[in-house]
């Protein structure tokens, strides 16, 4: 297969264009094309000659995902259903302004981009796994997804709005760490001021907990945030619902998180869905709390998007305000995301599935 201009960097361009005998700046006339201006083919990149255009042509491939379904309006959370080159699904969800989910200022728009067609790790509230792991996604079609989402808004975009995308969240479809090489392909694009520009402190990649990935990510050259899906503070709860903390037990988790707050110094996210009579009771807040308040961690609770198919509910608004309260009578940072997109098939791999089913009707 050719490689794919969405994933290109300067390095490898440099190679390529000394190869071609051009100048060195059309390097940077083709990333600004790629990642500024989301182009869509290489004919459409104007100010190349046509002979460069053509070798680009015939040995990369330059394609942004299709969408097949949008749900939700432009001030709303939307939910992209994107179809890859080989027929797969999966989903992206653009979240408009509220106060910030991970960082300390207000948010614009925040994206929330898959890395895996279905999840093989099987947590049991989850629409992602529901029809097994089928592949990783490669670079170009995790950072595809990003620049589909501005290319679409390409018009407004061009009066001067700038980004269309502001903060990135890796906790779509598939557990990120799983596909953690071709992650940080990506995110390295989408952070440099060469590919995407977003800081690194705007990104935070979420893991249901795979120790030895969360210890790697702490070595990393960027200051990109962590965010672990926890769900449960105990071995007992967290076994019930997420299988992989039979790997990783809580223990070996928060080792992998404490040696990733001692290297990076910064705030990890717990979240937490309140899934009805499973995680919700007032004798799971107390374990919550010193979790948090051992790793300086900020938890995020999220009422249950429910999923057709799965015997789970969210708990009612009083219980969840109850857990909320119990959290910060004991000192914790915790907030209650009164949570977008319910109403949007908005949980992970919902769409996708729905989707796949009406195709084999």
């Amino acid at each position: 297969m050719l490689p794919s201009l969405q994933s290109i960097t300067p390095e490898i361009l440099k190679s390529q264009l000394v190869d071609w005998k051009q100048p060195a700046y059309r390097g940077d006339q083709i990333l600004d094309w790629v990642y500024h201006k989301r182009a869509v083919t290489v004919d459409s990149m104007s100010n190349l000659p046509k002979d460069l255009r053509e070798q680009l042509d015939k040995n990369f491939k330059c394609y942004l995902p299709d969408c097949m379904q949008k749900q939700g309006s432009d001030d709303t959370t939307q939910k992209f259903l994107w179809k890859l080159n080989d027929g797969a699904f999966v989903e992206s969800v653009l979240i408009p302004a509220n106060p910030a989910l991970y960082g300390e200022a207000s948010d614009r728009h925040t994206l929330c981009i898959s890395t895996q067609v279905g999840c093989a790790y099987g947590c049991k509230f989850c629409a992602s796994g529901l029809d097994g792991w089928k592949r990783n996604l490669e670079p170009e079609e995790i950072l595809g997804q990003l620049l589909a989402i501005e290319h679409h808004f390409q018009p407004k975009l061009k009066q001067g709005q700038g980004r269309k995308v502001n903060n990135l969240v890796i906790m779509g479809m598939g557990e990120p760490m799983a596909n953690y090489e071709n992650l940080m392909k990506a995110l390295k694009i989408a952070n440099a001021p060469w590919g995407c520009n977003i800081g690194a402190r705007k990104i935070t990649i979420s893991t249901s907990g795979l120790a030895p990935q969360i210890v790697a990510l702490s070595r990393e050259p960027f200051q990109f945030r962590l965010a672990i899906s926890l769900h449960g503070a105990t071995d007992e709860v967290r076994s019930r619902i997420m299988p992989i903390n039979r790997k990783y037990p809580i223990k070996d988790l928060m080792d992998a998180c404490r040696q990733y707050l001692n290297k990076k110094g910064k705030m990890i996210t717990f979240e937490y869905i309140l899934i009805e009579g499973v995680n919700d009771g007032q004798n799971q807040i107390q374990p919550l709390a010193d979790w948090a308040r051992e790793l300086h961690a900020k938890v995020n609770l999220i009422p249950y998007n429910t999923v057709e198919g799965l015997p789970w509910s969210r708990p009612e608004e009083d219980i969840q305000e109850s857990f909320l309260e119990g959290l910060l009578s004991r000192g914790i940072n915790a907030t209650l995301r009164r949570e977008k997109g319910h109403d949007i098939d908005a949980a992970c791999g919902q769409l996708r599935l729905k989707v796949e089913k009406g195709l084999t009707e």
